[in-house]
């Protein structure tokens, strides 16, 4: 919802009406209203035009959202802008586009492999130390 809303100020904002977003970024206008009513939830990469075409960064269509501490998603502790911007970086959609060529099943192993990555590596070297008897000397 504040996504949608955020679309539909900037636009205003911008003198731009939904007609003239909607052919600058190649969809109807009947969904560019869905997306600003959300009644349809926008992608990413919609967003990433949506900002482009309107001349605003993308971080601007999340200005003023809520920080959800409750949602327990580990991405959560990146902030949305770095977050969009890997995306919207070089690497990031050459990740993405080699991603997305992958097999869901091999897919979901890579993503369960980069979590394991990212376990090891937020664990704090004095813990695994203690847990690991060899690295202390100790028998």
């Amino acid at each position: 919802m504040h996504v949608g809303r955020q679309i539909a100020t900037v636009r205003m904002q911008s003198d731009v009406s939904q007609v003239q977003l909607a052919r600058s970024i190649g969809i109807t206008f009947q969904q560019l209203q869905k997306y600003e009513n959300a009644r349809n939830r926008v992608s990413a990469s919609m967003i990433y035009e949506i900002g482009r075409s309107l001349g605003v960064p993308v971080s601007r269509f999340f200005e003023g959202l809520p920080e959800n501490s409750e949602s327990g998603h580990e991405a959560s502790h990146l902030p949305v802008d770095e977050r969009i911007g890997f995306i919207a970086s070089a690497e990031g959609r050459r990740l993405i586009e080699r991603l997305v060529r992958l097999p869901p099943r091999v897919r979901a192993r890579v993503s369960a492999l980069i979590a394991a990555i990212g376990k090891e590596l937020t664990v704090p070297q004095c813990d695994e130390d203690q847990a690991d008897g060899r690295r202390t000397g100790a028998d």
